[in-house]
């Protein structure tokens, strides 16, 4: 083996050390002392390449000791090599730099105009743009709002247009939850608490909360898990609280359970999500209470009563198109509707997550977004639903194509984190965030200034409002809610494109239950009538080619 490492040229920096440490020995014993720190300092990269040898778990440390350890190093910080020096302006990774940039510039105040033109391929499929008018309108009055609130609610909420979406204490540290709500609070907007309950920086914070109630019942829990009314009624009469929203799945990993390790639940985690210390805490795949779309009906109206009539509704990432249709005619069966239908794009995410999940299961927020309205116009209750959209919304023109579409109002999660100092490390999972934002490391977290961070928050929305009133504008419209599908062009291909209304059209209200079918909307009818109100499985298991229904 001797033989082989001084032969093999992959041994040379391991034999070149074994030879500086020996000859530092000598050179200190003989002549000047302080060759021993050399001999110490290559002593030890000597001492690491022996133990290199004799690992197994590790090939390239085998073939490779000492100088090996600088692929693994490399490797540690290749994101942040590609975002500062390789990646451009366009590549979305999963945020581009183009994006990143103008949260920060609107979060601290700065100049966020571009010069020289667009970089945008303007001639490549998948571009779109908004189509403006030659009667243009100036709006002074960007506070822009929606009611939320249905006939059955008592305390209808009028919810900004863009807020925060939900991303959990433990997931965020304890300073970056209170920025966030500190800055809900002077921007007068709201902020979802995300699965993990309502922590002590939510309330400390003072801005208005959306209570979300997940499968683990974090805040309003039994001992075993199962759901407590009580003390949902309890954390629901707090007037901090203005919306429940219902968690069935989420665009990061819709259909995906959670574990958070024992060894992670700080005594302010296990205050905040009514759990005990020293035991792993499982958020469950599925809810306990309800397992038909009629039980979640049912569920919705159990939670309004309790809150005191305060909006409640659900949040989701599209799956199954039918079982989204079955909870439609739940809705009709039991006159319970939701207040509000939040859809989560799978684009969306701010929690770490299997690759599976994260890359190709759920449906994207455009296309979730745009059934989810048709759906409920089809049953006729569109009017009576209001319905926010996720996933990647930064810009004055993402919530301006999602209130085209269908959407009431926006959220976004990462863009607000981006407000916050946020730099897409994407180590969220590590506990090793470079900012202090996901981690629950009390040195790490110590970077976020509340104070300073909050004033970016309340800056980026009150930027963000004024962008989208400017682009509301241009396209001769006083409020930007009167966004529809036509002020809008998808390009298809490098020579076609579509008016909003081909691409994204606005189905007639009432077609699904009117009784008389419309020959183009085959497959809308086939779904409709595979889905129950009773149960989500399907009636039978559709084996062979997909029939679509044919209509006279």
């Amino acid at each position: 083996m001797v033989t082989t490492i001084l032969s093999s040229q992959r041994y040379m920096v391991f034999v070149a050390v074994a030879l500086v440490t020996f000859a530092s020995l000598v050179g200190g014993a003989l002549y000047a002392g302080w060759l021993f720190l050399l001999a110490a300092a290559s002593g030890a990269l000597f001492l690491l390449g022996l133990h290199d040898l004799r690992q197994s778990r590790h090939s390239i440390l085998r073939n490779y000791p000492v100088i090996g350890h600088l692929r693994f190093l490399f490797e540690s910080f290749r994101p942040e090599i590609r975002q500062y020096l390789i990646e451009s302006d366009h590549d979305e990774v999963p945020f581009s730099r183009q994006d990143r940039a103008l949260v920060y510039q609107r979060a601290k105040g700065e100049e966020d105009k571009r010069p020289f033109g667009t970089i945008e391929k303007v001639y490549g499929s998948g571009y779109a743009w908004l189509t403006h008018s030659a009667a243009p309108l100036t709006i002074t009055d960007t506070d822009f709002r929606v009611r939320v609130g249905g006939p059955a609610c008592r305390q209808p909420y009028d919810a900004s247009l863009y807020n925060i979406s939900a991303m959990s204490f433990g997931s965020l540290s304890a300073n970056a939850i209170l920025a966030l709500n500190s800055g809900a609070k002077k921007g007068g907007f709201a902020h979802d608490t995300g699965e993990g309950g309502i922590s002590r920086y939510h309330r400390q914070g003072g801005g208005d909360l959306v209570y979300q109630v997940a499968s683990g019942y974090f805040g309003c829990r039994n001992e075993d898990g199962s759901f407590s009314p009580e003390k949902f009624a309890r954390q629901a009469a707090d007037p901090q609280v203005r919306m429940i929203e219902l968690k069935l799945s989420q665009g990061a990993k819709p259909g995906h359970g959670g574990m958070l390790p024992a060894s992670k639940i700080s005594p302010e985690i296990a205050e905040a999500r009514g759990i005990p210390m020293g035991v792993d805490c499982i958020s469950p795949v599925a809810h306990s209470t309800f397992s038909t779309p009629i039980g979640l009906m049912e569920f919705i109206g159990q939670l309004r009563e309790l809150s005191g009539g305060k909006p409640v509704g659900f949040k989701l990432c599209i799956g199954h198109r039918r079982e989204f249709m079955s909870m439609v005619k739940a809705m009709l069966a039991t006159g319970i509707l939701p207040d509000f239908i939040v859809v989560d794009g799978a684009e969306g995410g701010t929690g770490a997550a299997p690759v599976e999940f994260v890359n190709r299961v759920g449906m994207p927020m455009l296309e979730g977004l745009t059934f989810v309205h048709n759906t409920l116009r089809g049953a006729g209750i569109r009017e009576q639903v209001r319905i926010g959209a996720a996933g990647k919304i930064v810009s004055a023109f993402d919530i301006a194509r999602a209130l085209a579409l269908g959407a009431d109002w926006c959220n976004a999660g990462r863009g607000f984190m981006f407000a916050i100092g946020c730099i897409q490390a994407q180590s969220c999972h590590t506990n090793r965030c470079p900012v202090g934002i996901a981690t629950q490391d009390p040195m790490r977290q110590r970077a976020i200034n509340v104070g300073d961070k909050s004033d970016r928050v309340a800056r980026f929305h009150r930027n963000t409002m004024k962008a989208l009133g400017e682009i509301a504008g241009a396209a001769g419209l006083s409020n930007p809610s009167d966004f529809m599908p036509y002020h809008f062009m998808f390009r298809q291909t490098h020579s076609g494109f579509l008016d909003g209304n081909e691409a994204y059209p606005y189905l007639p209200e009432g077609f699904l239950v009117s009784g008389e079918e419309i020959p183009e909307l085959a497959e809308w009818y086939s779904r409709w009538d595979r889905a129950s109100a009773e149960r989500f499985p399907p009636p039978e298991i559709p084996h062979g080619p997909f029939e679509r229904r044919k209509v006279a």
